[in-house]
């Protein structure tokens, strides 16, 4: 990972950590190859799982440092991490609520979001872009940092 330091360009840093990220979550997803079918409650258990290393990525990715940075805000650090926090689940919510999209075990027909025509395999495209964008966005908050700390030491 050290040849990441190395990258100035942002668009180049960018797609170097988009196809990494992307390579760890087909990696993740190739387990699907090994079983023919699985057991709810390993499903579950899978799904516990990765819950508590997203909420755990969450705080010490996102919500720690946002509380250091803050420190020197003339409000509590706590208070502007809890606002941005708030306002993320908020646009989450809108966004649920408004595009229209499918999950994966929904029946055909059963929809989310707006009413729309659109075909199911549209609809599961528009699910995945829903869960992509709180991804994305810590991917350019990473590279504006870098760059902020590459032009600091220059």
């Amino acid at each position: 990972m050290e040849f990441l330091t190395k990258i100035n360009d942002p668009v180049l840093l960018a797609l170097a950590s988009t196809c990494f990220t992307w390579f760890m979550t087909a990696l993740g997803a190739g387990m699907v190859f090994f079983f023919k079918e699985i057991n709810k409650r390993v499903l579950n258990m899978m799904l516990g799982f990765a819950a508590g290393i997203m909420v755990a990525a969450s705080f010490w990715s996102l919500l720690e440092p946002a509380i250091e940075m803050a420190q020197s805000a003339p409000i509590p650090a706590w208070l502007v991490a809890a606002i941005g926090f708030v306002g993320g689940a908020g646009f989450l919510c809108l966004a649920d609520h408004v595009m229209p999209h499918a999950h994966f075990f929904a029946k055909e027909g059963q929809t989310e979001g707006i009413p729309t025509h659109l075909k199911r395999s549209i609809l599961l495209v528009f699910s995945i872009t829903l869960h992509n964008i709180p991804e994305g966005l810590p991917k350019i908050n990473t590279v504006h940092c870098r760059l902020k700390i590459t032009r600091t030491e220059d």
